[in-house]
């Protein structure tokens, strides 16, 4: 299978960067190398409509630092585009031709309904949201897409972006409240013009460098006690929040403030509302943030074109869990193992009306089974710890904030105690009946972990029976499971403190012997 080293060059309005990626099968798409420059190409933009020779040297300055890098890293597989600040120059194929001669960077530049379908792909192949209005404000333009059961069904790419807005409206450093009342005018009324976006109720998925901030801004006002912008959630009303608390800041003030860079600093007001107004028109009660967008979206299509990815954008989360559990040592024989005998073990417990189904818990127990105990691979005897920080603070794709931490607290049980002090930063985040029932079915995945302690995934089938205050556990092997009853006998008292009855455990061969 053919691996992919690839330099992504990004020629923003704003920024212009370099990312590096390197893909293969089973590690999936992963950045190792992010470089950006603060062009602001857009002021560039002369009132005949050319960019002047002053930012077409900067562009040409920044493309050949960007290839030096390139070089040192050997990565000659490049894809370089550029968006708004360039497609609205008049002289753009000037500038395209002149780069490619002085810098040998071949610039494709794309429209606006390309730009929006790579940030589309972006979200659904990161994201579970089934259905959701994206939007991506850039420097020069803002891209607005609708897409439903993830399927693209709209998009559009409107001529307006941070820097540009700052231009039209904005009279000092940072907009005041004249200003913003204006531009909430002019946003409203160019979103307005789009029957698809109007009242479309859908959540609000925002990518870019405004919207992280927006999130990092939030976290670091609430205290947030776990890592990660990527699929955080917001409402309508914490957005109003941060707007008042960055309404009280000066410009130098909001240099310095945590979460937010210093480069956006004059621009983090103009599109938080547009974020704001772009919500009430779509009358939207969630707003998101994916930390993927157009770059991610161009290696996905690259990916794509070549036929060898195995990601679902339905089923996002199957396809980052896979990697991860190799990532951390757990053969794909193991993990299918240790899901087949917990769903064994809880549809017999269903059976006996040991445990009510729900479909949502359900689908969390075997999402859970797939990463348990992971922290094994970096110490034996600290596992569980090891196992809740990597989960809680990594991004999950697939998983929103409060399910990672959800399958962070099942995967990681050891014991009631470090349950308890586990989920005690997120007591607000669920009720004590959810806290409880996440407990139980922690105690349960640590109770079936014990059927494969040695690693050799040969326990088959798991069978329950039920006789008066006693459940007899029936496990069927294809060889000595000398280290598997050791431990399940010692792991038993957790899954009797869940079922509130007296276990005994039968270890039978496949032709019928008791062990």
């Amino acid at each position: 299978m053919r691996k992919l080293r690839t330099g992504i060059i990004d020629i923003g309005s704003n920024t212009i960067r370099l990312v590096l990626y390197k893909y293969n099968q089973d590690e999936g798409l992963r950045e190792f190398g992010n470089i950006k420059t603060v062009a602001r190409l857009r002021k560039y933009i002369q009132p005949n409509g050319d960019m002047s020779e002053e930012g077409i040297k900067l562009l040409e300055d920044t493309l050949k630092s960007f290839k030096r890098i390139l070089n040192d890293f050997d990565v000659t597989d490049v894809k370089a585009t550029a968006t708004a600040a360039i497609r609205q120059a008049k002289n753009n194929q000037d500038i395209i031709m002149r780069m490619e001669k002085e810098t040998g960077i071949t610039i494709d530049l794309l429209s606006g309904e390309e730009e929006a379908y790579f940030g589309y792909l972006a979200i659904v192949y990161s994201m579970d949201t089934p259905s959701a209005v994206s939007v991506d404000i850039g420097g020069g333009s803002t891209e607005v897409s609708l897409f439903i059961n993830k399927e693209l069904k709209h998009s559009f790419s409107f001529p307006f972006g941070t820097v540009s807005l700052k231009q039209k409206f904005v009279s000092g450093e940072i907009i005041n409240e004249i200003e913003k009342n204006q531009l909430r005018a002019y946003i409203k009324n160019q979103f307005e013009q789009h029957e698809w976006i109007k009242n479309a109720g859908y959540p609000i998925i925002a990518i870019g460098g405004s919207a992280r901030n927006v999130a990092q801004i939030h976290q670091q006002l609430i205290n947030y006690p776990i890592s990660g912008v990527h699929q955080y959630e917001m409402s309508r009303l914490n957005l109003s929040e941060i707007g008042q608390y960055l309404s009280k800041l000066t410009f130098e003030q909001l240099k310095q403030l945590d979460g937010l860079s210093s480069d956006r600093a004059d621009i983090i007001g103009i599109a938080l509302e547009v974020f704001r107004e772009l919500m009430e028109v779509v009358d939207s009660k969630k707003f998101q943030v994916s930390k993927k967008g157009l770059r991610e979206g161009l290696m996905i299509s690259r990916v794509l074109d070549g036929n060898h990815i195995t990601n679902n954008k339905h089923n996002v989360f199957e396809e980052n869990a896979r990697r991860i559990t190799l990532q951390y040592g757990r053969t794909e024989e193991e993990v299918n193992t240790l899901c087949s005998l917990a769903e064994q073990l809880y549809k017999e417990c269903v059976k006996l009306n040991l445990l009510h189904f729900q479909k949502e818990h359900y689908e969390l127990l075997l999402k859970a089974t797939k990463v348990f105990a992971i922290g094994e691979y970096i110490e034996l005897d600290s596992s569980n710890q090891h196992t809740f920080y990597l989960l809680a603070n990594q991004s999950i794709a697939g998983l929103s904030h409060i399910n990672r931490i959800k399958l962070a607290l099942l995967a990681s049980y050891k014991n009631r105690d470090y349950f308890r002090r586990f989920s005690e930063p997120f007591a607000a985040w669920m009720s004590r009946e959810e806290l409880k029932v996440l407990r139980d079915y922690g105690a349960l995945l640590k109770f079936v972990y014990a059927f494969n302690v040695s690693k050799r995934n040969i326990v088959k089938t798991i069978k329950l029976e039920k006789s008066a205050d006693i459940i007899l556990i029936k496990v069927i092997t294809q060889k000595n499971a000398m280290a598997e009853q050791y431990q399940v006998e010692r792991q038993k008292k957790h899954f009797e403190r869940v079922i509130k009855k007296q276990v005994q455990i039968q270890f039978i061969s496949e032709d019928g012997r008791l062990k």
